[in-house]
């Protein structure tokens, strides 16, 4: 992994001095070495900060063609590489570094944008094709990597981080619509809480030439049709191409100059990843998880016991609230959104303590729960949408007990069955409205007392819906569907990319530079879950059932039977006297707090002064709306935003 910056101007030269300051902002994702490219006429300009995994003498970048009319940034990793260099040789190509970078150079000179579907990995990358006056540069099909742009002054600008485009001459300020989007967890594939600040989506590409600019889609998930969900491939046969679909993806994932670790929690994902990994590792893996001081959010004995299953090395990562106080400022800085939990700075420490301990690389279990419905709200949709002649009441009596199971998360991810006028959109687009767009919209619903009148009246009459289904492909992707398929589909467009691999992933890992590799998030292993039946995935009120079945080789009976708990630390309102309360108490009253542009003041402090009156339940809840509001403080500080 590492940090590119890419600048292309129609009009001025390219100053080098913007070009350097945009790639300092990177050195945490690439401290190995910085190298860049500026064109003869100053036109094109391309900036890299490494962090070397693969050919670690030699892989500098960026990296020219023969004739040096092709110039290449990677931010990334690319699987099977080394067949890929052989057929690049046998059609007479003479590489220059033994690193798994190159080719996509080399692709791309072959086949065009077309070189994406002979990519395998995680990966950003921007290409200067010299001879076609092009640009063109690519995100992954799930987006694990991020890739920002912005279109400044006759400019465009293109980095791994929104600071590094700020840094070379980008303003930085608000986005008000995508603030707004955030709180309601719709947030459009393309947004930023920056204003003139986009990604580029999961699965697209980015042309930019003298004429303009143009986004294109080469990849998206494809479910399979109701009438064609149901094959002649047998349960036993889907499990047992998983269980090698997901082994030869942990076993690419373990190639690396350096030493490869993993994180560990106490779920499946990352036990079964290890599993997988400890079998092609001839030393004990080294793992790395972390123990919460609160017990229902602690899962160190879980992990403990996997660690002894595999024969792994465990490093165990206590973190107090202190800790979370000390480290949530710089951890939002590195991720540039807002948060819901300090599970990112709980996530952020743990990649620091990897990195401290010698380490590069982890196997991650992330993206496992976005393709075999993971989280309580895909079962609940199971239950409301996916049954069919069931009786009513046995569906009333399964989802108390799913409410009753997941007491930790349930304010959070499930919802409550209250009829919404705001859903009408998404009730005329799908038919249904999926659980966690309803659980999203009521902790929006329970917010909007801390909101400025201002702000409410703004988007008073704007529906977030319709906006963001402007940029799905309802009929191509969801119509005809199975609604937890379409609800898989939507998180995954959303929720995934924004906060899941930004927040949890990339932003905490690369923060100190870690590169975390997603086995579950292979496009092999995804394009093969995608086509299974639903009832693979969600049995009853089991979850990832086929994931059970197909991991049951590598894991413990304990993880086997335990059910989905989602990685949340415990909320600062549980502990009023702990430094992280005393943090978003001392910060959210403050004179600062009240420039932040979409709250009331008044009605924040209130809320805090109401705290010792509530329930511990109640308090759970509404430390959601203390760390968005923390989290939006310390973007505005850190960035200067207005």
């Amino acid at each position: 992994m590492c940090g590119i910056v890419a600048l292309f101007s129609n009009d001025e030269q390219i100053a080098e001095s913007s070009l350097k300051l945009g790639m300092d902002c990177l050195k945490h994702r690439g401290p190995d070495g910085q190298r860049f490219w500026i064109s003869p006429d100053r036109r094109v300009a391309l900036g890299h900060t490494r962090l070397s995994i693969i050919d670690l003498n030699h892989g500098e970048q960026p990296i020219a063609n023969h004739d040096k009319t092709l110039h290449i940034i990677v931010n990334g990793e690319f699987y099977d590489f080394e067949r890929i260099q052989d057929d690049l040789r046998r059609w007479g190509y003479k590489l220059k570094t033994n690193s798994d970078s190159e080719i996509a150079l080399h692709l791309y000179n072959e086949f065009g944008t077309q070189c994406l579907h002979y990519l395998r990995g995680e990966f950003a990358f921007v290409v200067w094709d010299e001879p076609n006056e092009l640009l063109f540069a690519a995100r992954d099909r799930f987006g694990i990597k991020p890739l920002y742009y912005s279109n400044y002054q006759n400019t465009l600008y293109i980095a791994s981080e929104i600071k590094a485009l700020l840094a070379a001459g980008v303003p930085g300020s608000w986005d008000y619509e995508t603030f707004w989007q955030t709180e309601c967890g719709i947030l459009a594939p393309d947004r930023t809480m920056f204003a003139n600040i986009y990604q580029v989506p999961p699965g697209h590409f980015l042309i930019a030439s003298h004429s303009g600019i143009k986004l294109q889609r080469y990849w998206d998930f494809d479910y399979p049709l109701t009438n064609d969900s149901f094959s002649h491939t047998t349960p036993s046969d889907y499990i047992e191409q998983l269980r090698h679909t997901l082994d030869e993806a942990v076993r690419l994932r373990l190639r690396a100059d350096v030493p490869v670790g993993c994180y560990l929690s106490g779920g499946i994902d990352s036990s079964t990843v290890l599993g997988i990994a400890a079998k092609h590792s001839a030393e004990p893996v080294q793992a790395f998880t972390l123990a919460f001081d609160h017990k229902a959010y602690d899962e160190e004995s879980l992990a403990r016991e996997t660690a002894a299953n595999t024969g792994a090395n465990l490093n165990i990562i206590p973190i107090r609230q202190s800790d979370l106080a000390e480290n949530f400022a710089d951890s939002i800085w590195h991720c540039e959104m807002l948060c819901i939990n300090a599970n990112t700075t709980a996530k952020y420490l743990l990649s620091k303590s990897a990195s401290d301990a010698g380490y590069k690389v982890v196997l991650t279990g992330e993206g496992s729960d976005e393709i075999f419905g993971g989280y309580v709200h895909f079962r609940q949709d199971m239950l409301l949408h996916n049954q069919q002649n069931q009786d009513e009441e046995t569906v009333k009596i399964l989802l108390e007990d799913l409410k009753q199971k997941n007491k930790v998360s349930a304010s959070l991810l499930l919802a409550e069955e209250n009829s919404n006028e705001a859903f009408n959109t998404v009730q005329r687009l799908l038919g249904f409205v999926p659980s966690w767009m309803k659980a999203s919209a009521e902790g929006y619903l329970r917010s909007v007392a801390l909101y400025s009148p201002e702000f409410i009246a703004k988007f008073d009459q704007k529906d977030v819906y319709r906006i963001f289904f402007n940029h799905i492909d309802v009929q191509g992707q969801l119509a005809n569907r199975e609604p937890v398929h379409q609800s898989l589909y939507l998180w995954s467009k959303t929720i995934l990319p924004n906060y899941l691999l930004r927040m949890l992933g990339d932003g905490v890992e690369m923060a100190h530079s870690i590169e975390g590799r997603l086995p579950f998030l292979d496009h092999k292993v995804v394009e093969l879950v995608r086509n299974m039946p639903v009832a693979l995935k969600i049995r009853g009120l089991t979850e990832k059932y086929v994931l059970r079945e197909a991991a049951k080789p590598f894991i413990t009976e304990t993880m086997y039977n335990r059910q989905k708990h989602p990685f949340l630390a415990p909320p600062s309102t549980l502990k009023p006297n702990e430094p992280l309360q005393e943090l978003v108490q001392d910060t959210l009253r403050s004179s600062p707090m009240s420039s932040v542009p979409f709250y009331n003041h008044a009605a924040v402090i209130n809320l805090l002064d109401q705290l010792p009156k509530m329930d511990e339940s109640k308090r759970s809840s509404v430390d959601v709306a203390l760390m968005k509001m923390l989290s939006a403080y310390f973007l505005q500080e850190r960035f200067g935003l207005v």
